[in-house]
């Protein structure tokens, strides 16, 4: 039961997050990314379209929150995505080194957090099987 109540409110928590992230970043375009600066106009574009898309991984997540059981083979799927976003940031240290301090804690959250998806990803859904 630990693991359900777990994996429902990591789920709803990431779909909020993502979805406040995403329109934060939407509406303030180059200001929301801590030590950006003036990037210009073609990078504050690119930042509100992803805004948008991080928004919508949001909507995924809370989707995911309101099915019953919670299914694990989307949580995975929604999982590595945010772990495919972490290499990206890995791969960026690699090619132009350290970022702003608060990219470095969001790498560490996004390496941290889909192991932990993963690992509960089917909690509900074994729960299940085994009442019925």
């Amino acid at each position: 039961m630990a693991r359900i109540k777990a994996l429902r409110g990591l789920v709803l928590a990431m779909g909020y997050a993502c979805v406040a992230i995403g329109l934060y970043h939407v509406l303030l375009g180059n200001a929301s990314i801590p030590g950006a600066g003036a990037a210009g106009t073609t990078i504050d574009s690119l930042g509100r379209f992803f805004g948008a898309i991080f928004a919508g991984y949001g909507i995924g997540w809370l989707w995911v929150s309101r099915q019953s059981p919670v299914p694990a083979t989307v949580v995975r799927w929604l999982a590595g995505v945010f772990l495919l976003g972490a290499f990206g940031r890995l791969l960026s240290l690699a090619v132009h080194g350290w970022p702003h301090w608060f990219q470095v804690a969001l790498t560490a959250v996004e390496l941290a957090l889909p192991p932990l998806f993963i690992w509960l990803a089917d909690a509900e859904e074994k729960a299940s099987r085994a009442e019925g």
